[in-house]
C-alpha cells in the first residue's frame, strides 16, 4: 500500500538561554499597527483614569484592603464574597482557552501589558535615540558627551513614566487623591511607597530591559500555548507556497520566470518583529501575534505589485488546503470551541444574575453563651444575642429587626438600628419569651432583619433559644 503522508504542524521551540542579539524592532505603519496603538490607548486611558473618577464621595474602582471593602461603582465586595473573585478567574481561564483555540495569541498582540508597555517604551526610544539603524549605530558607538546625553534622558524618560504606572496601581488599592497629597507633601506611608517604587521598578524593567525575552524565556503562556492550538487556529501564517523560493529580484520582472516566489527576501518582516524571530520558518513559540510582519509584507509587495497576503492571519488548513474566508469562518465553529463558548456563557450568565440579584445586606448572629438565659424580675425569660449588620450596599439604611419562632416571643431592646453605606452595625439583641410558652430546651427561633424603606432587602437568620 502507499504510504500516506501526514502534514504535523511544527512549533519551534528555542531553548531557555538565549544568546542572541539585542531585538532592534523597525517602526511599521498599517492597518494592524493602528489597531495596535489603538488598543494601546483604550488599555491606558482606562487604567490612567478609571482610579480619579469620583463615584457618591469616592473612588468608582477601589480595592480597599485595609477596610476588606472592594469597590466597584455601586457594587460593594466583602471577604465574603470571594466567590465572586474565584469565577472571575475561572471566567478569565476559560476566554483564554476559547480565545487561543479560536484565534491564537491576540491578548498577547494588543492588549498583554508586556506588549503595551514594550510598544511605549520602544516610542520613547524611537522619539530620543532616532529610528532602528541610529539606535543600533548609537549602541555600537564609544561612550560620548552625546551619547551619555541621549541615554540619561532615555531612562529618565522611561523612569518618569515607570513611577506614573507604579503610583497609578497603586492607587486602587488605596484612595488615589490622598496618595498624591502624600507624595506631593513628600510624607507617603511606608508601605505605600514600597509598592509604588516596586512597580515603577517592574514596569522599568520589563518593558525597558527584558521586552522580548520576558515574552520568549519567562512567560508561561509562550510556552503552553500550542497545546490549545490546533490546525484552525487563527495564527501569523506565511505562505510556503507562494512564497518559494525566496529571492532579489527587480520590480516588474515576472519572479516565475526566475523561479522564485513572490519574496524577495528583504528582511523586513523580521526587522519589525518585536521579538527578532523570522515568520518565514514556521509558527514558533515566540510569536505574539502582533502582525508587524503582516503590515511590513504588505507594505513591501505594495512596491512590487504583488498581491497581499504572503504573511497574513491564517490558519494552517487554510494554507495547506487554500481555504476560502468563509471556510476559515466556518470551521472556526468546531467542538472544542462551542464547549469553551457554552461553558463561558453560562458561567458569565450565572455571574450576571447573582451579581443583579444580590442582597446588599449581610447578618452575623452570635449567641451569648456565658449566659444561657436569665429569669426577669417579672419571671419572663431573656436569651441575649449580638447582631452584626452589614450594609454592603452604598447607601445609608435603617433596619428593623423581628423575631419569630414562638408565642409570645419578643425582643426586648431597640428593634430598629442605622447602618451607614459600607458600614457595619452591631446591637446587642435581648430576646423576651413568657415561661409557659414553651417547653424547656433548646428551641429554634428566627431573626429577620430587613430595610424599613425596602423590605426586598431582608436576611433572615435562624438561632436557638435556651428555656429552662
Amino acid at each position: 500500500m502507499p504510504k500516506q503522508s501526514v502534514s504535523r504542524k511544527v512549533i519551534q521551540i528555542k531553548p531557555v538561554i538565549d544568546s542572541e542579539a539585542k531585538v532592534y524592532p523597525r517602526s511599521i505603519s498599517g492597518l494592524f499597527a493602528r489597531w495596535r496603538w489603538a488598543f494601546v490607548w483604550l488599555t491606558q486611558i482606562v487604567f490612567y483614569g478609571l482610579c480619579w473618577l469620583p463615584w457618591h464621595g469616592r473612588q468608582a474602582i477601589l480595592l480597599d484592603i485595609d477596610k476588606r471593602k472592594f469597590y466597584f461603582f455601586d457594587l460593594v465586595l466583602w471577604p465574603q464574597d470571594t466567590i465572586y473573585l474565584v469565577l472571575l478567574m475561572v471566567l478569565g481561564a476559560l476566554a483564554l482557552f476559547l480565545f487561543t483555540a479560536v484565534a491564537g495569541r491576540l491578548w498577547c498582540g494588543y492588549t498583554c501589558p508586556q506588549t503595551v508597555y514594550t510598544e511605549i517604551f520602544l516610542w520613547f526610544e524611537k522619539v530620543i535615540e532616532g529610528e532602528r539603524p541610529q539606535r543600533i549605530k548609537l549602541d555600537a558607538a564609544p561612550w560620548t558627551l552625546h551619547k551619555l546625553k541621549v541615554k540619561v534622558a532615555k531612562h529618565a524618560t522611561w523612569i518618569l513614566f515607570s513611577f506614573w504606572t507604579g503610583f497609578t496601581f497603586v492607587g486602587y488599592f488605596t484612595p488615589i487623591r490622598d496618595l498624591a497629597q502624600d507624595f506631593l507633601s513628600l510624607s507617603p506611608e511606608a508601605w505605600s511607597a514600597f509598592w509604588v517604587g516596586f512597580y515603577a521598578l517592574a514596569t522599568y524593567g520589563n518593558a525597558g530591559f527584558l521586552r522580548e525575552q520576558m515574552c520568549r524565556q519567562i512567560c508561561p503562556y509562550a510556552r503552553f500555548q500550542f497545546v490549545m492550538f490546533d490546525p484552525d487556529t487563527l495564527i501569523i501564517a506565511y505562505d510556503t507556497a507562494r512564497g518559494e523560493s525566496r529571492g532579489a529580484r527587480s520590480k516588474g520582472v515576472d519572479p516565475q520566470s526566475q523561479g522564485l516566489g513572490d519574496c524577495v527576501d528583504c528582511g523586513i518582516c523580521v526587522q519589525v518583529c518585536p521579538t527578532g524571530i523570522d515568520i518565514r520558518n514556521g509558527l514558533q513559540n515566540e510569536c505574539i501575534g502582533c502582525a508587524a510582519c503582516i503590515d511590513a509584507c504588505d507594505m513591501v509587495m505594495d512596491k512590487m505589485d504583488y498581491p497581499r497576503g504572503l504573511i497574513r492571519y491564517s490558519t494552517e488548513n487554510a494554507v495547506n488546503k487554500r481555504y476560502t474566508p468563509i471556510d476559515i469562518v466556518r470551521r472556526a465553529f468546531r467542538p472544542r470551541v462551542i464547549i469553551y463558548s457554552a461553558i463561558l456563557l453560562l458561567l458569565t450568565g450565572l455571574t450576571a444574575w447573582s451579581l443583579a440579584t444580590r442582597i446588599p445586606l449581610k447578618v452575623n448572629l452570635l449567641k451569648d453563651h456565658n449566659t444561657l438565659s436569665r429569669e426577669a424580675d417579672n419571671g419572663s425569660i431573656e436569651n441575649t444575642y449580638q447582631l452584626k449588620i452589614l450594609n454592603t450596599g452604598d447607601q445609608t439604611r435603617t433596619f428593623r429587626i423581628s423575631i419569630t419562632g414562638i408565642e409570645g416571643i419578643r425582643l426586648g431592646s431597640n428593634d430598629e438600628i442605622t447602618v451607614t453605606g459600607g458600614g457595619i452595625g452591631n446591637q446587642t439583641v435581648v430576646v423576651i419569651a413568657d415561661p409557659d410558652s414553651a417547653k424547656s430546651g433548646s428551641l429554634p427561633i428566627k431573626f429577620s432583619v430587613e430595610d424599613v424603606k425596602e423590605p426586598a432587602v431582608a436576611v433572615t437568620e435562624i438561632s436557638k433559644f435556651w428555656m429552662p
